[in-house]
């Protein structure tokens, strides 16, 4: 009893089979997941919005650190300015790290000293208050307080 079997013969015309389905564009049979093309602009409008804000946030983190950096080089250089015109005035005696003083000036002569303008009492003084500062422990003067007739 031995049958011969024919060949099979496909229905389909060989020019309309994939040899590989998976790697087709579209979806091959019935339960596939429906492939849709995406428009290009699409894709391309979308990424350049997203690069546009990551950009856009790393540039004012960049201009924030600026501006910080700027108001600390200014506050570095009026100490810078403001030492530099302590150490040309006439001391009388050796300031200490941490401790106030008062600048005063007298016609174009600058004067340091210990006594706050509210502390002269009644005896008027000829002195014209310019600032309340601070001796830095790197030998630079903070400015604490300032008059209104104190410029650098």
């Amino acid at each position: 009893m031995s049958e011969e079997k024919e060949p099979f013969i496909n229905p389909i015309d060989p020019e309309k089979i994939a040899e590989n389905p998976g790697l087709l564009p579209y979806a091959h049979h019935a339960g596939s997941m429906p492939i849709k093309p995406e428009d290009e602009g699409k894709l391309k409008s979308r990424a350049l919005r997203a690069m546009e804000y990551q950009t856009d946030v790393q540039l004012k983190q960049i201009y924030d650190q600026i501006q910080v950096l700027a108001v600390q080089a200014k506050a570095i250089q009026e100490r810078k300015e403001i030492s530099e015109m302590i150490y040309q005035c006439n001391l009388k005696f050796e300031p200490l790290i941490h401790h106030t003083y008062h600048l005063y000036q007298k016609e174009s002569e600058y004067l340091l000293s210990l006594i706050a303008p509210e502390d002269w009492g009644r005896s008027k003084t000829s002195l014209v208050f310019l600032a309340t500062i601070k001796l830095l422990s790197d030998h630079t003067w903070e400015i604490i307080k300032k008059s209104e007739h104190f410029t650098l």
